[in-house]
Order: C-alpha cells, then structure tokens, then sequence
C-alpha cells in the first residue's frame, strides 16, 4: 500500500475560479498546513481569497510565480480550481515565459490535462514539486457508492457502463471527461463548454422536443482520461452540477470514487434528494 505523500508547510496553491480552491484551503488548515494562494487574476474570487494570505498573478507570469514562491518557502504546489483556456494572446508573458516559449507553445497544441502537466514540469524543473488533491485534501474525493436516496435501476446502469466505454474510447483524443447516455444512446459528450454546457445542451434538447425519452431516464457520466496524471483537471462535481442534471431531466449522475472532487458534498447530496436524483461513485 502506497505510504500517503508528506506535504510540506506552507504551501503553494495556484488557484483558478470557483469554490474548489478554498474547500481544500480549509481542508489544509484542518490538518495544520498553511496555504498561500497564488491567484490568476480575472479567474479567482477576489472576496474569498481575501480570507487567506495570497498573491495575484497574472496567466503566463512564471517567473513571477517562482519568485514569489520562493520568497514565501513554498516548495510542494498544486494547481486547483476551474480554468477556461486562455488564447495565447491573452498571456502576459514574462522573460521566464518567453524563454520557455517552445514548450508552451507545445502545450497549447494538446489538451487540458496536457496544458497543465507541461506547466507543471516547467515548475519542477525549478525545484518545485507538484502534488494533487489527493495528496492535500483527500476528504475531498468522491467515495465509493451510492450517496442519495434514489439509487440507480437495471436501464441507468446499462447506461452507466455505455458510458464508461464511450471515454474509454475518447481519451486517447483529450476530448472531455464527461457523456451523457439515455437508454442506450450517446446524447452528447464534454467539449470546450465544460460539463455544465453539455447538460445545458441536452436540457435545450428536451425542450425542443427532440430527445424522445421520458424524463427521468438517462445518465451524465464522468471520469478522467487514461493516463490522464491525476495531479491535473479531476473532473469535479457540485451542486451546479446537480443543478444542470435536474433541468437535463436525467435519471442520476455517475462518477469515478477516488478520482473525482466535491467541493461541498453536503450540499450536493441535499440538492440531489431534492431532485430525485442519484449520484453514485464507481469502482476505478
């Protein structure tokens, strides 16, 4: 059995949007690990990292992020929180940048995931180590089985295992980690507009009469790429995301324990129940 990663104090947490970032702050404090966020500006809640000791900075400043880093003995990093991909002219590029201009320039031609583990490895090439949400905050990860009330019947995990298999199928591309099957057929999968835009999609689907299932049936999939270096872009799930899944109209929600985040799993469940949905975490 693998022995748990010792995480050194302070750390450094680059922090991106939504409430992910502060969840595993408060989880850190918890055990008695100090975190400096080392927030992107444009992207992170001003308000709530107002709570914590952090810095601003700006997509593209790595020279200014490792010389912050070092300046508050930050030596263990982890990247959290939800990213839009920004267009190369959008970076403000810094001599450090610009003089890994080659290997960013390769990272912007693969996926996410491959976005965001090229930057990682620039970072450890200075000394840094990058660590994942299951080295910081594993109370955070989903467990294993069913969370609601409802529970998921014969049609939705025939689903579920459809699923499955579609981003098997898909991970070589870096598409998406998430899909959505009803009864047997592939509605759609995750693209640029994230897995809230894909139930967005398939809700305007169903309002428009063009899926002809009835309400209640059908299943939003998630989990992360083969391969996929499980320290970068877990696939996450949120309230928002039940939200979306009650308005899909879908029967419940299906994730990998151990490898996806909840941010506030409390609320989740509750908005589930609400819903009568399910939400169910399955075996890796």
């Amino acid at each position: 059995m693998d022995q748990p990663l010792q995480i050194s104090s302070p750390i450094g947490l680059i922090a991106a949007g939504g409430v992910l970032p502060f969840a595993v702050a408060d989880s850190l404090i918890a055990r008695r690990i100090d975190p400096v966020f080392f927030a992107l500006r444009g992207v992170c809640d001003p308000v709530e990292v107002a709570r914590f000791r952090h810095h601003w900075i700006s997509i593209g400043q790595l020279g200014r992020l490792a010389n912050l880093l070092r300046a508050e003995h930050c030596r263990d990093l982890v990247f959290i929180g939800a990213l839009v991909r920004p267009a190369l002219s959008e970076i403000r590029l810094d001599w450090k940048t610009l003089r890994a201009m080659p290997s960013v320039l390769k990272a912007f031609r693969g996926g996410d995931d491959h976005l965001l583990s090229s930057v990682g490895r620039i970072l450890e090439k200075d000394g840094f180590r990058m660590v994942g949400i299951k080295d910081v905050a594993p109370g955070l990860l989903m467990p294993s089985g069913c969370l609601t009330r409802a529970a998921p019947n014969d049609d939705a995990n025939a689903d579920i295992a459809k699923g499955r298999e579609v981003l098997r199928a898909l991970s070589p591309f870096d598409i998406g980690q998430a899909t959505i099957v009803i009864d047997g057929h592939v509605l759609g999968v995750e693209d640029i507009e994230g897995t809230d835009g894909l139930l967005a999609r398939v809700a305007r689907l169903r309002g428009e009469g063009r899926i002809r299932a009835k309400a209640g049936r059908g299943v939003l999939v998630k989990a992360p790429k083969s391969g996929q270096d499980l320290r970068f872009d877990l696939p996450t799930l949120g309230a928002r995301t039940i939200e979306g899944a009650a308005a899909a109209q879908l029967a419940g929600i299906a994730v990998i324990a151990g490898n996806t985040l909840v941010a506030e799993p409390q609320a989740m469940v509750e908005a589930a129940d609400k819903a009568g949905l399910f939400v169910v975490g399955l075996p890796a």
